[in-house]
């Protein structure tokens, strides 16, 4: 990591040449990155769950109402089966990270059932999986001009429609993606 910054808080914007079906034209948040590689959460990757399935899977009852309607998201190709709660910072939980001073990440059972009582924080996005990189992975995907990474907006991360997310995401840096090149430029 000596050569790059950490992205943690930020988010990576797949370049239009990414080709890997997991990843292309997605907007990720990143929740951690060190010397041991990175996570993040994909926040583009709708699925045809509601939260209101993940708790019937779960067997936790609540009255969600509208709220259980919420789309549930694929955060990325590792550990599909296991559910992160990206969120704005409330009272800890059983198992939450503190990306920053406003956005926390949490794993454990209790935010669904605050959730499902209708107890949960102000604004959450559910996924299953993550996205992970190794060591230097990402590092060296950001060289190769597979990435652009940039600042966090939380209305990006809780508020636009799934499909906006990728153009907002680059539109915070100046940048059109459409019109991006694919092809790294070296000196």
């Amino acid at each position: 990591m000596n050569q790059t910054a950490s992205l943690k808080n930020q988010l990576l914007i797949a370049m239009p040449n990414l080709q890997d079906p997991n990843f292309a034209r997605t907007v990720t948040y990143i929740c951690e990155h060190g010397d041991h590689g990175a996570m993040g959460i994909v926040l583009n990757r709708p699925t045809d769950l509601r939260l209101v399935d993940v708790l019937r899977h779960m067997q936790i009852e609540g009255g969600l109402g509208e709220a259980g309607e919420q789309i549930v998201y694929l955060g990325g190709p590792v550990e599909e089966e296991r559910g992160f709660v990206l969120h704005t910072r409330t009272e800890p939980w059983g198992s939450t990270l503190a990306v920053n001073a406003d956005i926390s990440i949490t794993t454990s059972r209790d935010i669904l059932e605050a959730m499902a009582r209708g107890d949960g924080p102000a604004q959450a996005l559910v996924a299953l999986g993550y996205a992970g990189w190794g060591a230097g992975q990402l590092e060296r995907e950001l060289q190769e001009n597979a990435w652009l990474s940039g600042p966090a907006d939380q209305s990006i991360l809780f508020e636009l429609p799934a499909e906006q997310r990728w153009e907002a995401a680059a539109r915070l840096l100046g940048i059109d993606v459409n019109l991006l090149s694919g092809e790294a430029g070296h000196a």
